[in-house]
């Protein structure tokens, strides 16, 4: 297994998750209107999800002997806080996350069940995630 190439990627991991804190936060923030409730708990829970990821992501990186980066990935928004602008933004950095997970478990395939197993039931939450906001996306017939 090619730790420092690991770690890379579950430093990455833990950025993208912090940004996602950050990002479900902002969002929570600013939904107006009537859904607002359902749409505040919803973005909120997700914000507490993206910590938990974060905290594993950086346990699995000191327990490598590694350093958890202390930066966060990147904050980029469309400023357009329309729930659909949101629910599109945050699908975009679903995959993102979702594309990093991929990544880890194709370092770590039959060589680390541990890391295995944690890149494969993450890819299946952010998948879950897509799959969510996919469906709020669509409109009712």
């Amino acid at each position: 297994m090619d730790k420092e190439a690991v770690l890379k990627t579950l430093n990455r991991i833990l950025e993208l998750e912090l940004a996602g804190v950050v990002r479900y936060t902002h969002y929570a923030l600013m939904i107006y209107g009537y859904n607002r409730i359902p749409v505040v708990d919803w973005l909120q829970q997700q914000a507490d999800e993206g910590l938990l990821h974060a905290r594993m992501a950086g346990e699995l990186v000191t327990a490598l002997e590694g350093y958890p980066s202390l930066k966060i990935g990147p904050l980029l928004e469309s400023h357009s806080h329309d729930i659909g602008a949101i629910l599109r933004e945050s699908l975009a950095h679903e995959g993102e996350a979702l594309k990093a997970y991929y990544e880890l478990l194709a370092l770590v395939r039959d060589k680390d069940v541990r890391l295995e197993e944690y890149a494969r039931n993450m890819v299946a939450t952010e998948t879950a995630h897509q799959d969510a906001v996919n469906k709020m996306l669509r409109k009712p017939d």
